[in-house]
């Protein structure tokens, strides 16, 4: 599936004058607003800024997406997990399947470039010391896995 220009998020109408929307037909399934819009009717004690509070994402860009002002292919794996997260605390199910598919993007797998990214975001997070002390532990486990 092509994905849409996410610096185009409107489309053009099909026959000028028309007294329509300029929308062409919503793709199978749900966008991301529509998901996320559906989960917080869920819950109506629950705004969108709690949500942004609670899955660590900022207002303004929860906001954008809820518009769908701002395109969502490019969003980490790991805030479309915390928004899931958010929402299971809520009591709310969804999975982050549905999650990627409202992105329409794939659901990543245990790829092992995810991990890889994930390993080295977490490593710049920590201090020199700790960073040192991971290579350590990496080395090891890797010394491990080539004798058993």
């Amino acid at each position: 599936m092509k994905m849409p220009d996410p610096l185009n998020v409107t489309s053009p109408q099909h026959h000028p004058g028309e007294p329509y929307t300029a929308e062409d037909p919503a793709r199978q399934g749900e966008d991301l607003a529509a998901l996320l819009g559906r989960l917080l009717a869920q819950v109506p004690s629950k705004t969108q800024k709690d949500l942004a509070t609670e899955a660590g994402v900022p207002y303004p860009t929860l906001n954008a997406w809820m518009n769908r002002t701002r395109g969502t292919s490019r969003i980490d794996p790991e805030v479309l997990r915390s928004l899931v997260a958010a929402f299971r605390r809520w009591g709310v199910e969804v999975t982050p399947k549905e999650m990627f598919e409202a992105t329409g993007r794939p659901v990543p797998g245990p790829s092992g470039d995810e991990r890889e990214a994930r390993l080295l975001h977490l490593y710049r997070q920590l201090p020199e010391d700790k960073q040192r002390a991971l290579v350590k532990d990496a080395e090891a486990m890797a010394q491990v896995s080539r004798v058993s």
